[in-house]
C-alpha cells in the first residue's frame, strides 16, 4: 500500500504555499544557507593553496567574509527601497555602468586572458558584474513601460534591445564571454516574460548565435575552440584542455553519496585549478558527496521557484520583467557553472553564483537578490501579512519582558 499525505497535511501544505509571503522567506532562507555554504566551501578549498603561495590558510576566506559582510548591508538596503525608486535609478545605473565598461576597455586590467577588472586606486573590481544587475533593472523599466505595445515589432526592439547589445559589445570586447552568455540568458528571461513576439526571439537566438561563432572562432586564438572540442569530441587531450574538466570529474567520482569528509578533498591540493572558484562545486561534491552537491542544486531550484511565484503573483509588469532577469542570471549562471563542471558544457570560466571566491559577483548578487526580496514583500497581500507577524512577535517579545520582571 502507498504511502499518501494526509489529508490535513496537504490541506497544511497548500496553505503555506499560498501564503504571501511564502516567496518572501524562500528567498531570504536559500540566499542565507547558500551565502554560508560559500564561506564555508571557500575556506575549505582554499586553505592549502594559500599556504603553498606563502599566505595565511585562512586569507581567501577572509577576504570572502569581508565581502560577504559589506554585501550584507547592500542587501539590507536593498530590502527597504520602494519599488518606484528602482525604477528611477534604471536609466542612471545603465548609464554609470556603459561609462565603467567604457574605463575597462581603455584602462582595465588583463587577468586569465580577459581584460574586465577596473582598478581604481586601493579598490579593483569587474564592472561586468555590476552590467547584469543595471541591465536588469533598465530592461524590466523598459518593457514594463511599455507592456500594452510589445505585441509590435518596433517598441519591442526599441530601445531595449540596442541598449542591452551595447552592453553586451562592451563585455565581448574585454574578451568576457562567460559574462556575455550569462547577459544574453537575462536578456531571453526579460523578453520572454515580457510577452514580445515570439518572431522576435528567434531573430535575438540566431543573432546570439552568430556573435557567439564570431567570438569563438573569428576572435579566439584557438583556446575556445580547443574547449568545446575538447568537450564534444572524441579526442581529449588530459594535460591540455581537458584537465580541468577531468580533474573536476575526478573529485566528483572520489565524493561518492556521503563524500570524503569536509577539508579532506584531495584535488584541492594543487591539481584542480581554481576549486575556490570556478571549479567549487567540484570540491563540494567531493568532499560532500552527492547530497552535498543535490543541496546546492535544490538551494538555486528554491531560488528559481520563489522568483516564479513572485512572476506569476506580482501585478506590476515592471517587477514580473526584472525578477525573470534576475532569475536566468542568477539561476542560469548556476546551472551554466554546474553544466561545466560535470562535463556538459566546455569551460567558460563563470563562478557559481553566491558560494564561488569572488567579492563583485557577491555583492552584486546579493544587491539583485535583495531587490527581488524587496518586490516580494509587495506581493499581493505580503505587506499586511508581514505586518500582522510583526505585531506578533513585538506583543510576545512585550509579555515575556513582563514575566521577566515579575519573577524579578
Amino acid at each position: 500500500m502507498s504511502a499518501r499525505t494526509p489529508a490535513p497535511e496537504r490541506e497544511w501544505l497548500g496553505q503555506q504555499w499560498n501564503n504571501a509571503v511564502t516567496s518572501y522567506f524562500l528567498l531570504i532562507g536559500a540566499t542565507g544557507l547558500l551565502t554560508v555554504i560559500g564561506l564555508v566551501m571557500v575556506l575549505s578549498s582554499s586553505a592549502v593553496t594559500s599556504i603553498a603561495d606563502g599566505e595565511s590558510p585562512y586569507a581567501q576566506f577572509l577576504s570572502q567574509a569581508q565581502y560577504a559582510l559589506i554585501g550584507l548591508p547592500v542587501m539590507v538596503v536593498a530590502i527597504r527601497i520602494p519599488v518606484r525608486w528602482y525604477k528611477r535609478i534604471a536609466l542612471p545605473a545603465l548609464l554609470a555602468v556603459v561609462v565603467l565598461l567604457l574605463l575597462v576597455i581603455f584602462l582595465g586590467e588583463i587577468r586569465n586572458g580577459q581584460q574586465n577588472w577596473l582598478v581604481l586606486g586601493p579598490v579593483s573590481f569587474q564592472p561586468s558584474e555590476l552590467a547584469k544587475l543595471a541591465l536588469a533593472l533598465w530592461i524590466g523599466t523598459v518593457l514594463g513601460r511599455k507592456h500594452a505595445l510589445l505585441g509590435s515589432w518596433s517598441h519591442a526592439v526599441m530601445p531595449a534591445v540596442p541598449g542591452a547589445v551595447v552592453v553586451l559589445g562592451l563585455v565581448l570586447a574585454g574578451g568576457d564571454v562567460g559574462t556575455a552568455i550569462i547577459l544574453g540568458l537575462l536578456v531571453a528571461g526579460a523578453l520572454l516574460v515580457a510577452g514580445v513576439p515570439p518572431g522576435l526571439l528567434a531573430a535575438g537566438a540566431l543573432g546570439a548565435g552568430v556573435v557567439g561563432w564570431v567570438a569563438v572562432v573569428l576572435q579566439d586564438s584557438g583556446d575556445r575552440l580547443g574547449r568545446i572540442l575538447a568537450t564534444y569530441g572524441a579526442d581529449c587531450d588530459a594535460a591540455g584542455e581537458c584537465y580541468q574538466s577531468l580533474h573536476g570529474m575526478f573529485g566528483l567520482g572520489t565524493g561518492g553519496l556521503l563524500g570524503v569528509g569536509l577539508g579532506a578533498s584531495r584535488e584541492k591540493w594543487s591539481y584542480l585549478p581554481e576549486a575556490h572558484n570556478d571549479f567549487i562545486y567540484a570540491v563540494i561534491g567531493e568532499e560532500l558527496g552527492l547530497l552535498g552537491t543535490l543541496l546546492v542544486l535544490g538551494l538555486f531550484a528554491v531560488l528559481g521557484l520563489a522568483m516564479s511565484r513572485i512572476v506569476r503573483r506580482h501585478t506590476d509588469p515592471f517587477v514580473k520583467v526584472t525578477t525573470a532577469a534576475v532569475a536566468c542570471w542568477i539561476v542560469g549562471q548556476g546551472l551554466v557553472n554546474i553544466g561545466v563542471v560535470i562535463g556538459l558544457l566546455p569551460v567558460i570560466g563563470v563562478p557559481l553564483p553566491l558560494v564561488s571566491a569572488g567579492g563583485s559577483a557577491l555583492i552584486t548578487t546579493m544587491g539583485a537578490l535583495g531587490m527581488v526580496i524587496s518586490f516580494a514583500r509587495t506581493e499581493p497581500g505580503a505587506a499586511e501579512a508581514l505586518a500582522a507577524r510583526g505585531s506578533v512577535v513585538r506583543r510576545s517579545l512585550a509579555v515575556l519582558g513582563a514575566a521577566t520582571r515579575r519573577r524579578g
